[in-house]
Parts: C-alpha cells; sequence; structure tokens
C-alpha cells in the first residue's frame, strides 16, 4: 500500500511541475553543524571521507535544498523527494533509517506557490486510504496578537507552551492588554466556518486582520479543491523547528500514533543560509504511515445485504480491493480489526 501511495503522491507533484530531487547517502557535516538550530534531531552520524571530508548520514532533506535553491527575482524552484533520512524520533532513542516523502517550494515566492503548497498537503492527505485531518495555523498571527497584547519576550515562552498545550491555566500570572485574544487562539480550534467568524470579530488590529484574510483565502481554496481530508483551524500547531515563520501545518491520518505530515513557511531558513529567497514545504513520515497500516488486519470490512445476489457482493469486492485488504462478511468478524466499515444490511450504502 505504501509504495502504491508514494506512486500517486509522484503522480501529483509531477502534475503541478515539481520534479524529483536526489541526494546522496552521505552529505558535507559542515551544512548541517552550521545549521544545526534547524534539524529536528540534534544526533548526526559522521564518518570520514576519502578526501579528507567530514561526511555525514543525512537526517534532512530540506537544508540541502535550500542551500541549492536560485535567487533569481521571479525564479522558483519545485521539487519532491523520496528519500531515507536518519535520526532519532523526538522523544529520543536509536537512531533509524527512516522513509520520508515530500516537497520543498523556493525562490521568489508569491501568494500563489504558498496556496499551492497547502493544496498539496491537502491532497496528499487525501490519498491515504481512511480518514484524515489537516490542522492549519498562522505563527505570524500568533505573533501579531502577542504584539498587540504586549507581551513581553520574558512571558513569550509561557505563552507559547499554553497555546501548544490548549491550556488557559497556562496564562495564570500573566498580565497584558487585551488577554482575551490570547484566551480566543487557544480555546478557538475547530472547522473554518465556526473559527474564522470568532478570529474576524476579535483580531481587528490592521495586521491581524491581514493574517485572517489570508486563513480566511486559503481555506476557501481548499473547500472548493475537492480534496477529502478535513481541514481545520488550530493554533496549538507550532512545529518545534525555529525557523517557520508564516503558515504551518500538520497532517493526521486514521490510525497513525502521531502526525504523518508536517510543513509550513521556512523563510528564516534561507535567510540564516545568506540567501534572499523565501521557502514553504512539507514532509511526510512514511514509517509512521507503515505502523497506521500494520495497526489494523483489514483495509476495508464488507458486511453484505442477504438481499444482495452473489454476482453483486463479487463486482463490490472487485472495486474495493483496490483500497487494499477486503473482507465480506455477513457480521462483523470478532478476530479481525478494520480501517473502514461499509455496512449494506440496512439495505442501504452505510460508511463509518
Amino acid at each position: 500500500m505504501i509504495a502504491d501511495w508514494t506512486r500517486q503522491l509522484s503522480a501529483l507533484y509531477q502534475s503541478y511541475g515539481y520534479l524529483p530531487y536526489k541526494m546522496s547517502r552521505f552529505e558535507d557535516y559542515d551544512l548541517y553543524v552550521q545549521n544545526r538550530d534547524f534539524l529536528l534531531s540534534q544526533r548526526i552520524i559522521t564518518f570520514p571521507g576519502e578526501d579528507g571530508r567530514l561526511l555525514a548520514l543525512k537526517p534532512d532533506i530540506t537544508l540541502s535544498i535550500v542551500k541549492n535553491a536560485p535567487e533569481a527575482p521571479g525564479v522558483v524552484e519545485k521539487v519532491y523527494y523520496l528519500e531515507k533520512v536518519y535520526r532519532s524520533r523526538p522523544e529520543g532513542g536509536p537512531i533509524r533509517e527512516l522513509p520520508q516523502a515530500g516537497l520543498e517550494c523556493v525562490g521568489d515566492l508569491s501568494s500563489y506557490e504558498e496556496a499551492e503548497v497547502l493544496l498539496l498537503a491537502a491532497l496528499s492527505l487525501s490519498a491515504i486510504p481512511g480518514e484524515s485531518v489537516l490542522d492549519i495555523s498562522h505563527m505570524g498571527l500568533i505573533s501579531q496578537v502577542l504584539d498587540s497584547c504586549r507581551v513581553g519576550i520574558r512571558h513569550r515562552p509561557q505563552v507559547l507552551a499554553a497555546l501548544e498545550r490548549k491550556s488557559l491555566h497556562g496564562l495564570s500570572g500573566i498580565s497584558c492588554h487585551g488577554k482575551e485574544k490570547l484566551e480566543l487562539l487557544i480555546s478557538c480550534s475547530g472547522g473554518p466556518e465556526q473559527v474564522l467568524p470568532r478570529l474576524k470579530a476579535q483580531l481587528t488590529a490592521p495586521a491581524e486582520a491581514v493574517a485572517v484574510s489570508q486563513l480566511e483565502r486559503l481555506c476557501r481554496m481548499l473547500s472548493q479543491s475537492g480534496c477529502t481530508c478535513r481541514i481545520r483551524l488550530d493554533f496549538s500547531v507550532s512545529n518545534q523547528l525555529k525557523y517557520y515563520n508564516g503558515i504551518v501545518f500538520k497532517g493526521y491520518a486514521q490510525g497513525a500514533p502521531s502526525s504523518v505530515l508536517s510543513g509550513g513557511q521556512y523563510d528564516r531558513l534561507p535567510e540564516h543560509m545568506g540567501k534572499r529567497c523565501r521557502a514553504m514545504g512539507f514532509a511526510l513520515y512514511l514509517d509512521l504511515l507503515q505502523e497506521a497500516e500494520s495497526a489494523y488486519d483489514l483495509d476495508l470490512l464488507i458486511l453484505r445485504d442477504p438481499r444482495q445476489t452473489p454476482e453483486e457482493i463479487l463486482a463490490l469486492t472487485r472495486e474495493a480491493s483496490r483500497e487494499g485488504r477486503v473482507l465480506v462478511a455477513a457480521q462483523p468478524p470478532k478476530d479481525r480489526t478494520w480501517k473502514r466499515l461499509l455496512d449494506f444490511r440496512k439495505g442501504e450504502k452505510e460508511s463509518c
């Protein structure tokens, strides 16, 4: 299933003009040590090269792409990758070989490229069998709210921690102007149709309104795109890397233990590398999708209607088998687990 899905992703990204990006297993260690703050994992395995240079098992793809990106006005490099990186999980443990897919859009980006990257993230999740959710946040909006509430540098880590945990209690002891705006970001989460009116009503400072308008435009575009993943606005989404500065997002798939997709706008990385360009992209963690896939015995369980003929059931099974492992039964089996259920026993199609 993962192989089929990655082929589908490659076709999707190529249809939007993205080219494959290939890396060797080893890269110059200096690239990673000079940009260590922008790595998810600080542990890097190094080896001496034949020419005396120190090489590293690559822990990241993005740094290499940004390093080689163009800086000319009007030029944008669009690449996607299917690679393996070498890092430990955020919670620790041994360094592992982790399969990863993703794309990066680097150069003289416009609002179109921002919308395109977010759309491709949503369509990538839609390609995964089962339910999926894309949570969207805006680091620029959060920063503007902190400024308008006059939250000092000393208290900002506490506020951001409260936001990540969705904890109103985490704001205890903080005295600031317009504290209700901070409480809004913490408590406000859900579909755009519920969240955006609340944001527009309370976040009325000019810079806040611009960021809210950007979110509204992006959500409208996603609703018209035909992607099947759910879209939520959730300001607890704050990717751990220090270089995100605008739209950020995380994707979740049914059965996966944590987010399977993570990305956003990261203009601070090329700036740190001395490049005059902008960047946005995302990564998909294929190892987590493999875990989710193996957590179920079946991709689809079909409970047949006794009134259906064998011909109807066989035709249905042939069609459904494209989704993966399918079982047709009269009653739910006690010794199996499944991702999705189609129940025809009541004479109507019902998807759970």
